[in-house]
């Protein structure tokens, strides 16, 4: 039986679980509510890019995106951060919508499926 690793844990979560080949990360949000959705975008980008380190892969392996805005209207913001960051010919799969998110200073919310080999 394949072992599950679970990365920064608490009570209520952990920030990645590791099962055989496969990473999933937790909704991962930006440390500085007071940022714009360019901003925003970018620190949760780099702490996807931490817990997939951390996880023994990298963005080049990402499977499933799933990415929530507080507002469709930072849609285009987002993706300006987003397009640069996704490594070429390595796009996921993705989805994009908006949720009523759980701290109304968080404009934006992603999750990541990864495989590690």
């Amino acid at each position: 039986m394949t072992d599950i690793t679970r990365i920064d844990q608490n009570a209520r979560r952990s920030r990645a679980s590791v099962f055989g080949d496969l990473v999933f990360l937790a909704g991962h949000v930006a440390d500085t509510k007071s940022a714009d959705i360019t901003q925003q975008t970018k620190e949760v980008l780099a702490k996807i890019d931490d817990m997939l380190a951390r996880s023994g892969t990298d963005k080049s392996r990402l499977l499933s995106v799933q990415i929530w805005l507080k507002t469709m209207a930072d849609f285009d913001a987002m993706n300006a951060v987003y397009d640069a960051w996704v490594v070429p010919g390595n796009a996921p799969g993705r989805a994009c919508g908006k949720v009523e998110l759980a701290d109304p200073g968080y404009l934006i919310e992603v999750i990541a499926i990864a495989a590690r080999r």
